[in-house]
């Protein structure tokens, strides 16, 4: 599910010395030693909360004293919860924190406004390199999810820096890309409820859509279903 694995990224204007990390991933000491080397660490920033992203951020505030700051409280050592809207500066580069729930409700994106010229976006789990996003229902909503897309599509052809997967180079035209995947997958959705019946359980659906999925990921295809389905039932 992690792709090639979580991306780490260091922020920081060259020869400062200094840098913001942003999610620092599992709890793999070779890793954070790495990071830590990177420079003194003035900030360390929190995508969203799944372990994969967030397993090592005590860990990394013990090694390096810097804040760690998320939107859940749960998610932050020695430092606040981040705000919609806030504007950081760390490692002497402006970082403009977006909300943009739908992956999780807790979701964040973090904007480089200066970072070459159309800019960069950190999506973490919003948009990925590769592939599409699973939305971690109930706590991850698909009407919030299409809000965000709309959120960054604003942004422009900023660069895209995923949580997994390779970095690609034009926002805008991904969420284009995965909005169309959404209303797609939608349009299939209201042709299995037609077939089954309104009422058809999300066992069935799944079958319908995704029949040729792999078992190791059929959870995240009834993820998926369930929150089309609260979608389009609400």
């Amino acid at each position: 599910m992690s792709l090639d694995g979580t991306n780490s990224y260091v922020i920081g204007v060259p020869g400062s010395g200094h840098v913001a990390v942003v999610d620092p991933g599992p709890l793999d000491a070779g890793h954070l030693a790495a990071l830590a080397a990177a420079g003194t660490v003035d900030l360390v920033l929190i995508t969203h909360r799944h372990a994969d992203h967030t397993e090592a951020s005590a860990r990394f505030h013990e090694l390096t004293g810097a804040p760690v700051r998320a939107a859940a409280p749960e998610h932050c050592h020695g430092g606040e919860p981040l705000r919609d809207g806030e504007v950081l500066l760390a490692g002497g580069v402006e970082i403009r924190v977006l909300a943009t729930p739908g992956h999780t409700s807790d979701s964040l994106c973090f904007h480089l406004p200066d970072d070459g010229p159309a800019g960069s976006v950190l999506t973490g789990d919003t948009i990925l390199g590769r592939g599409t996003t699973v939305l971690d229902y109930p706590d991850g909503r698909l009407g919030d999810y299409l809000g965000s897309l709309d959120r960054l599509e604003a942004l422009g052809a900023a660069t895209l820096l995923p949580a997994h997967g390779p970095v690609l180079p034009a926002l805008d035209e991904k969420c284009r890309e995965y909005r169309a995947h959404r209303q797609e997958r939608l349009e299939q959705i209201r042709a299995a409820l037609a077939e089954l019946g309104e009422d058809a359980e999300i066992p069935a659906v799944t079958d319908a859509v995704y029949p040729d999925v792999a078992p190791n990921v059929r959870w995240a295809a009834e993820t998926s279903v369930a929150a089309q389905l609260d979608y389009l039932r609400s």
